[in-house]
């Protein structure tokens, strides 16, 4: 702990304004009633931005907009649908979006350099999804997307539009902004035209990337439950054709970690029974499908000289949530352990951030036992948070949790710092006042968490700060380096 203290010297609070470049957002769609035209009502994501590479995903349509919503809600947390019926057709459920067969072409460009994918098909077998792996990219720089999808050579084409920025290279002493969120249950929106207002309000700040944490969707809760792979796909579908997520992506990249329920069920592991007829490996299968990754589930990003995150990977090496405690039970696993390890202590990084789906620090709620701040895990988090917290400028960001919060390990002082759910209708799980030791914020309501960092002269620092759902700071923690 004092070696780290050394490293980091906490500054006066005082809010600190990050330029990014501005570019160009989602052209609004423009429909045809010609029966031969697609769409790209579910959006596209431009995911695992490195300095040289990027993958664009996306789905082809056959309706313009999706499904309304029809059903009200209850007025209690997480609002689930009031007489939903849980036996309709797919197509019919508030938020549904058919997708359509066709042929999808991506072409990127940036100062003089042009690719392109060539024509695509996509393919009801794949759930109408496409996707290309863009190398030899240059890095800091801005790209212009552009997405073509018809039905046919014949067929009328229908566009879209994006842009993303590469990451800089690892010598590169450059500014960097990024946001975080977590947990978002279709039903919690908080906006009914929009979806959920902390998209817009990420969307407004122009990051320069996003991570979402985990629980992109929510299997297990109804409107409708997903027990079989029709109703798992209407869940990404429903929340990927939500506005405020679709602009926000089509002009930042985007990178997914999955957590339980948008794997299979609550606390899941590998080996545990299906969702009704929704297996482990249909619902693994289909987060690769709306996830575009190319290589493991954990991975590093580094942007320029300043920052490197590692992005770890909780519900498929975990042990059995139900095993008994010590030295072999394990959430990550062997491989992953050593491949942290490794990369960590390879790092030269400034700043060192684990984004983590589920908490390392805490405290979390007694009936908990499935991360590693519970007593199931202890062997593990007791190793994880001792390790951590030796590392200069190593910080813990988490999701899960349905609050916001910001502690500090009392044997280690290990910072973790909690995003909370995407809407004040999803907070719920902790009682505001309980306010422990460790916290060192909390508040049990929705929004996002900024990180920025910053460099002047020889200084570099490091911003963290709680939103709201309209953006507005509710609380900041401010570090240096003293290099």
């Amino acid at each position: 702990m004092d070696k780290r203290r050394k490293f980091l010297k906490k500054t006066a609070l005082g809010l600190v304004t990050f330029s990014t470049v501005e570019v160009p957002g989602l052209t609004p769609f423009k429909g045809r009633s010609k029966k031969e035209e697609v769409f790209f009502t579910t959006g596209f994501k431009v995911a695992e931005i490195t300095l040289d590479s990027v993958i664009i995903w996306t789905r082809l349509c056959s309706q313009e907009y999706p499904n309304p919503i029809v059903h009200e809600r209850r007025e209690k947390v997480f609002r689930h649908p009031i007489d939903f019926d849980e036996d309709q057709s797919v197509e019919q459920m508030d938020g549904a979006v058919k997708g359509g067969p066709g042929q999808v072409r991506i072409k990127i460009k940036a100062k003089g350099q042009e690719q392109e994918s060539g024509w695509m098909e996509a393919v009801q077998s794949n759930d109408f999804i496409v996707s290309k792996d863009f190398q030899n990219l240059q890095p800091d720089t801005i790209y212009q997307v552009v997405l073509e999808g018809r039905t046919s050579k014949k067929g009328v084409s229908s566009l879209t539009y994006g842009s993303f920025k590469t990451a800089p290279k690892s010598d590169q002493n450059k500014d960097v902004l990024l946001v975080t969120s977590t947990c978002q249950y279709f039903w919690s929106f908080d906006d009914k035209d929009r979806g959920f207002k902390s998209y817009d309000s990420m969307r407004r700040m122009e990051p320069d990337f996003f991570i979402q944490t985990g629980d992109y969707v929510y299997y297990d809760k109804p409107g409708p439950l997903a027990k079989d792979l029709a109703k798992a796909r209407h869940k990404w579908h429903a929340m990927d054709s939500r506005p405020a997520i679709r602009d926000l992506y089509a002009k930042c990249p985007v990178f997914l970690m999955k957590d339980d329920h948008d794997l299979l069920k609550n606390d899941v592991y590998p080996g545990m029974d299906n969702y009704g007829d929704l297996s482990y490996k249909e619902g693994l299968d289909l987060w690769y499908k709306n996830a575009p990754i190319t290589s493991k589930p954990y991975r590093r990003i580094r942007w320029g000289k300043n920052l490197e995150i590692w992005l770890v990977e909780g519900r498929e090496y975990r042990s059995a949530n139900t095993m008994e405690d010590g030295p072999g039970k394990s959430i990550w696993g062997e491989e992953q352990k050593n491949w942290f390890v490794k990369t960590v202590e390879e790092s030269d990084a400034t700043f060192k951030i684990l984004f983590t789906a589920t908490p390392v620090v805490g405290p979390d709620r007694k009936n908990k036992s499935d991360n590693h701040a519970n007593s199931t895990f202890e062997t593990e988090g007791d190793w994880l948070r001792k390790y951590l917290s030796g590392l200069d400028g190593m910080f813990v960001v988490n999701g899960d949790r349905h609050w916001q919060y910001v502690s500090e390990d009392s044997e280690t002082g290990l910072l973790e710092f909690g995003s909370g759910p995407v809407s004040d209708y999803h907070a719920q799980g902790w009682t505001p006042g309980d306010v422990r030791p460790e916290h060192r914020f909390l508040r049990v309501k929705g929004g996002f968490l900024s990180i920025g960092v910053k460099s002047e002269n020889d200084k570099h620092t490091i911003v963290f700060q709680h939103r709201d759902v309209n953006g507005d700071v509710v609380h900041e923690e401010i570090f240096e380096s003293e290099v």
